[in-house]
């Protein structure tokens, strides 16, 4: 679990969104997300098959520019 340690006269806000910042960057808040509630395995095959085709088409876009 990431940590931040907060400095002298820093405010709380700003302590607070450093933290989210590094649970962000740990990959926690994704995690989380995803285990919010139970996909079925068809349900994450046909999820992760969607992410590949629009990485597909991405990277061809990004090809076909130059």
């Amino acid at each position: 679990m990431p940590g931040v340690i907060v400095r002298d006269n820093e405010p709380f806000d700003r302590a607070l969104k450093r933290f989210s910042k590094t649970c962000e960057r740990a990959g926690i808040i994704s995690d989380i997300r995803k285990h919010q509630y139970f996909e079925k395995p068809s349900e994450r095959r046909k999820r992760k098959m969607k992410e590949a085709k629009r990485k597909m088409r991405k990277l061809m876009a990004q090809q076909a520019r130059r």
